[in-house]
C-alpha cells in the first residue's frame, strides 16, 4: 500500500472532526487510531518532492480538485510510475474518484 506523505495527518483530522461532531465515540476514535497505526507500519509513503508538486499543479488545471486531493492523486501517479492502467486507487471523494478514473486508475470501492 502506498500513501501520500500527509495521509496520517489527514486521517487524524477526519477522526478528530468526527469525534467533535459526536459521530465517533472516544472508544471508536481509539479503535480507529489503532487500525491506522497498524496500517501505517506496512505502507510506503510518497514524499513531498518537486516532481509531486508539479504533477499536482497540472492536475489542478485539468480536474476540479482541492489542493490536498491533487497531492494525493499526484502521489498515486508517482507510485504508478505514470502508468496507472491496471492500478487501483482507494478513494471515497467523488471529485478525486472522477479525476483518478480520467487519469487511468481503477477505482476501489
Amino acid at each position: 500500500m502506498a500513501v501520500w506523505w500527509a495521509t496520517s495527518v489527514e486521517c487524524q483530522s477526519a477522526l478528530s472532526r468526527r469525534k467533535r461532531e459526536g459521530v465517533l465515540s472516544p472508544e471508536g476514535e481509539s479503535q480507529a487510531k489503532t487500525v491506522l497505526t497498524a496500517l501505517s507500519v506496512g505502507w510506503s509513503e510518497i514524499q513531498p518532492v518537486e516532481r509531486l508538486r508539479k504533477k499536482a499543479e497540472r492536475l489542478l488545471m485539468v480536474h476540479p480538485l482541492r489542493a490536498v486531493d491533487a497531492f494525493q492523486l499526484s502521489a498515486a501517479l508517482i507510485w504508478a510510475e505514470d502508468s496507472p492502467q491496471d492500478q487501483a486507487i482507494v478513494c471515497l471523494d467523488q471529485n478525486l474518484r472522477e479525476a483518478a478514473l480520467k487519469e487511468g486508475f481503477t477505482l476501489v470501492p
